[in-house]
């Protein structure tokens, strides 16, 4: 990275804007939200354009998925499964890249404009924190280093993922006022399925929408339009790319394949020597595991708010997961924010630090260097996980019952001391 320092005092100072306003209770409007939020982003964006240093898989796995689209060829056949997820995020990189846009602009647009339109949709998850939230949010450092600086498509996923939340819980309202629900619930579980389009790790949390809609019927048909959409995205290639039907079937067999990849955070990357490796041992004892403990955190958080469970399900998962990248602690990130918890902040921070010494310490180093400090920082990644445990919402285990009525004015007032 060329200009580190600049960087560093940019995501310092955001992650400030966003401490002082909660501790002085500012509420700033919509717009000094986006303002500040747009302004962080671009302000990153040209930093990281300009840069000489670009992420490997920016380059090596997004740009070749979407000259292959510009060229009309499958984006995932063409680079043998370095891009192994549908094409939605390939679809969309068409359109910057066909105005001329070198790629180091044009490959980020897509997940800053999705950045940007989490500021407004993190506001009103949070409810009556609206105003605090979305300008947090607005300033989270990890926010600015993998939507800008990696340019992951992590904020895609999540745009239409928190979307899906905000349309359910509007899809129970309907049906408690008797309203019709049908298109609600449906476009509810449709925007689940373009998150699922856009990166394959929401579908741990399908159950958990499935249940913010209220009845059985309703759920049915959330599920079939979560199916559907990435269903749609997969058959209807040979409409846009080179592709055949009977080659489908050897998209399919890349699609959501992850490598056994650990050593790079927590237990994998003490057992390894913080050295980025393929252990499948390793892989396939941690997925068990991995899974077996969101189970349990989902059972124990089953009587709280669904958002409370999105939160400590995620979260958990960066403390068991056996394979991880920088660019999974943003998935937690929203929903934190919304809803936060004592050690919230605490558990931002650290992870910030962290991730940050990977996008910008770690990247002053050439190829040999690189590998020799990547092992410490894997490992002191053991140092973050207590405070990510700690900032699980302990207390919010279930949602406090509601008030009991008020009775009604009595018609009669009774008189005191009557008999």
């Amino acid at each position: 990275m060329d200009h580190p320092f600049l960087t560093t005092i940019i995501l310092v100072g955001a992650f400030a804007l966003a401490l002082i306003a909660q501790w002085r209770g500012w509420r700033p409007s919509l717009r000094v939200a986006l303002t500040v939020g747009i302004g962080l982003r671009l302000s990153l964006l040209v930093l990281a354009a300009a840069d000489s240093w670009q992420p490997v898989d920016f380059m090596e796995s997004f740009k070749p998925a979407a000259e292959a689209v510009m060229a009309g060829q499958d984006p995932v056949l063409t680079t043998e499964g370095a891009w192994h997820f549908l094409p939605m995020i390939p679809y969309a990189y068409v359109l910057p890249m066909s105005l001329g846009i070198p790629w180091e602009v044009s490959g980020r647009l897509i997940t800053v404009a999705a950045d940007v339109g989490l500021i407004v949709l993190v506001g009103r998850l949070a409810g009556k924190h609206e105003a605090l939230a979305r300008f947090q949010y607005a300033c989270n450092p990890i926010a600015l280093m993998v939507a800008v600086i990696h340019s992951q498509v992590e904020p895609v996923a999540l745009v239409f993922l928190v979307a899906a939340y905000l349309m359910a819980r509007s899809a129970r309202t309907a049906h408690e006022a008797s309203a019709p629900w049908v298109v609600k619930c449906v476009s509810a579980g449709a925007l689940f399925g373009l998150a699922l389009s856009a990166k394959s790790w929401p579908i741990i949390l399908l159950p958990v929408l499935l249940s913010m809609l209220p009845t059985w019927r309703q759920r049915f048909w959330g599920l079939v339009a979560a199916g559907a959409v990435p269903l749609l995205f997969l058959i209807t290639q040979p409409l846009f790319v080179h592709t055949t039907f009977k080659s489908l079937l050897n998209v399919a067999q890349y699609l959501g394949g992850v490598r056994p990849i650990v050593g790079e955070w927590g237990w994998t990357a003490l057992l390894t020597g913080g050295n980025w490796t393929l252990v499948p041992a390793y892989s396939q004892i941690g997925q068990l595991v991995l899974y077996t403990t969101l189970a349990i955190v989902a059972w124990t958080w089953r009587r709280g708010d669904r958002v409370d469970i999105t939160l400590a399900m995620l979260l958990v998962f960066m403390v068991v997961t056996p394979r991880m990248g920088a660019q999974y602690l943003l998935w937690f990130i929203p929903f934190l924010v919304a809803r936060p918890t004592r050690w919230g902040n605490w558990a931002i921070a650290a992870s910030a630090v962290w991730a940050g010494l990977g996008y910008i310490y770690l990247t002053q180093f050439g190829d040999a260097e690189w590998w020799i400090n990547h092992r410490w920082w894997a490992q002191s990644s053991i140092l973050v996980i207590p405070l990510l445990v700690a900032a699980m919402p302990w207390a919010r285990r279930k949602t406090p019952a509601a008030p009991p009525p008020e009775a009604p004015p009595s018609a009669k007032p009774e008189l005191v001391g009557s008999a």
